[in-house]
């Protein structure tokens, strides 16, 4: 499952990185995506939304397995 998620995340990446950012797989804890953003998206306020509405979505539509996806 890990390798599914890095891969969805790679597929994020490029919008992200777009913006000064990036976002890091840390764990995967009982189906939560543990994940930190970093560069301009860790001190952005926006930052909850773009978990929330962006990679959780994206994962979740790639990686049905997933029940959520949590900063860190």
């Amino acid at each position: 499952m890990k390798e599914k998620i890095e891969k969805a995340l790679n597929d994020i990446r490029p919008a992200l990185q777009a913006d000064g950012g990036d976002v890091e797989l840390v764990a995967v804890e009982n189906n939560v995506v543990k994940v930190r953003l970093k560069g301009a998206c860790s001190g952005c306020p926006m930052s909850q939304m773009t978990i929330k509405q962006g990679i959780e979505r994206y994962l979740k539509k790639a990686v049905p397995e997933i029940a959520g996806v949590e900063p860190v």
